[in-house]
């Protein structure tokens, strides 16, 4: 079965906002604010200005009903958040710059300096807004996984393997292999079994995270398909 997660608790809630999907959107906002930053700067806006505006964008998506637009034959919080967001700087903004910078309530924690060192050199990428917003998304989507996975592997003392075996993800060289056994005194053997096992965890916690944005079990593979295409070359 495929059990509830955080959007597919906010569409099973469209039409009617209840406390439980309110919590659900709030916790996704607060965790894929980035690609909506890097989008908005993308348009030319500079980074308070940017700052005041994902602000103004998690604010006004909590407050109205914003739920009952959400399209269940679309349910992919990627493409929610990203048509929200557009139709909310067309619309909104003339009302987001009546407002004092920082009079509004902070729904998250947004640090316009710390996010342009992180995303500096994204923000240079030569991609449209709308590619890079998906790249982005896929990259910090990337990034949680790679932090979650880490997380289990410490908590079972196993943090230098870990550290050792990471670039095995991303397409690492087998012949490394030999190297890092010596380093941490395991048979190549040893070391080729926890690196499949190790591959094997990381794509299913990336399944997890990509089921958190998305309605239903179908969709997990488009969006798996459309994530890798975002972050190709």
């Amino acid at each position: 079965m495929f059990a509830p997660t955080r959007w597919s608790r906010v569409v099973a809630a469209r039409g009617q906002e209840t406390a439980d999907s309110k919590a659900a959107l709030s916790e996704l906002c607060r965790d894929y604010w980035r690609p909506l930053y890097v989008f908005i700067r993308r348009q030319g806006y500079a980074p308070h200005d940017a700052e005041d505006l994902t602000q103004g964008f998690f604010a006004h998506l909590l407050a109205k009903e914003a739920l009952a637009s959400v399209d269940q034959t679309k349910g992919r919080f990627r493409t929610f958040l990203l048509a929200s967001l557009k139709n909310f700087l067309c619309n909104e903004w003339d009302r987001a710059q009546a407002q004092k910078r920082g009079g509004g309530a902070q729904l998250i924690s947004i640090n316009g300096e710390d996010a342009e060192i992180i995303l500096g050199k994204r923000l240079a990428d030569d991609r449209s807004p709308d590619r890079l917003f998906d790249r982005q998304w896929a990259l910090l989507m990337l990034e949680r996984v790679l932090d979650s996975v880490r997380v289990d592997y410490e908590a079972a003392h196993k943090g230098k393997l870990f550290e050792s075996l990471k670039t095995t993800l991303i397409g690492g060289e087998e012949s490394a292999h030999a190297e890092i056994a010596k380093n941490l005194g395991m048979s190549e053997g040893a070391v080729k079994v926890a690196a499949h096992r190790l591959r094997s965890r990381y794509r299913e916690a990336l399944r997890t995270e990509i089921a958190q944005t998305v309605a239903s079990p179908e969709e997990v593979d488009t969006e798996w398909r459309d994530l890798m295409a975002a972050l190709a070359p």
